[in-house]
């Protein structure tokens, strides 16, 4: 199906339901959908390989990013209660998208290079401290839903780098043991409840529920073909909470019922199966860690959208790739995209 059916796919699914919410997002979203698309181009018709061997330009650009989070992390406006956000007027702007980047080609770099020697505790040392700190920037913000994801990149990279089982559990119990703590006295109440209320659907289904069971109606409403454009009445009345952004698609299924969301999700495992096969050809190691960082991001922001779309897992704001409104998000996807499409045409 090679990349541009299962990406056009996505994203026209993503410009239909958010037009059908609000032209004024749909407008914004073209509007970072071009820059996304100068993006791509640029890694389509450029070599960058030069750039990425360039032995500065890779740790520049995680520097670079770093910078930016301590920046609106400590002095960014608050927007959704977080300090999140680069505000340029009508746009907003995350950096975490951009550390996103930087993880993927740090990591995928530094894997390259000591996958054999992984099992090392100065690797693991000092990749854990490269992710440490940006990671809890983000923690910080508090943007839990983009830690999480910079997590699940270290730990792909390190799983995917061949790291021995004894060191694997001895990963997860320190993550057990550093939950526990950040249970303790990081999460914030609203943050807390947020997790228990998945194991509680029916509790507080007026409160911090309320997003997830509209969601799971919007989504029973739908029927096989939907009740058509611009007629679903959990999105169309305001009753499903973002439809445009966390909740894209519950929106899509009730106005397209059960046949769009399985398109979706079909296509969006296409460009899964694309990713990963980009990067079984690649020819250099680099590029084949590359390749595992994105399809791992992709796949794990996949993951928890559709769980909390569905009440399996917490709402903490992630995107499903590529059809959620969010302009820096489509602008890093697109990035990352072309990057793997630049590894491909140039095999």
């Amino acid at each position: 199906m090679g990349l541009f059916i299962p990406l056009g796919m996505l994203f026209l699914g993503g410009m239909l339901t958010i037009s059908s919410v609000s032209m004024h997002l749909f407008f914004l979203q073209l509007s970072w959908f071009a820059i996304g698309a100068v993006v791509f181009l640029a890694f389509f018709f450029f070599d960058w390989r030069a750039i990425f061997n360039n032995r500065w330009f890779i740790p520049s650009l995680y520097v670079f990013g770093v910078i930016l989070l301590a920046f609106v992390t400590f002095f960014g406006p608050v927007v959704r209660n977080t300090r999140s956000w680069i505000v340029i007027g009508p746009f907003n702007f995350q950096p975490v998208e951009l550390m996103k980047i930087a993880f993927i080609l740090l990591f995928a770099s530094y894997f390259s290079r000591r996958h054999v020697g992984v099992a090392r505790w100065s690797t693991i040392f000092t990749s854990s401290i490269l992710f440490v700190i940006p990671t809890g920037l983000v923690a910080l913000q508090p943007d839990l839903g983009s830690a999480f994801i910079l997590v699940t990149i270290w730990f792909g990279f390190l799983l995917f780098a061949g790291l021995p089982m004894r060191r694997i559990m001895l990963a997860i119990l320190v993550f057990a043991i550093v939950g526990t703590y950040g249970w303790s006295h990081i999460f914030k109440d609203y943050q807390r409840e947020r997790i228990i209320n998945v194991f509680y659907p029916e509790r507080n289904v007026l409160g911090l529920n309320y997003s997830t069971a509209q969601s799971k109606i919007a989504i029973g409403s739908a029927g096989f073909w939907g009740k058509g454009y611009g007629q679903g009445t959990q999105t169309q009345l305001g009753f499903l909470t973002e439809p445009a952004s966390d909740f894209a698609l519950a929106a899509l299924i009730e106005e397209w019922g059960l046949m769009g969301g399985l398109a979706i999700i079909g296509a969006f495992v296409a460009l899964e199966f694309w990713i990963i096969r980009v990067g079984r050809i690649a020819e250099r190691n680099f590029e084949t860690f590359v390749c595992v960082g994105i399809a791992t991001m992709f796949a794990m922001q996949f993951l928890v959208n559709v769980g909390s779309t569905l009440g399996f897992m917490p709402v903490v704001g992630l995107t499903f790739p590529f059809l959620s409104y969010g302009g820096s998000s489509l602008v890093a996807d697109f990035a990352l995209i072309g990057i793997v499409n630049s590894i491909r045409i140039r095999v």
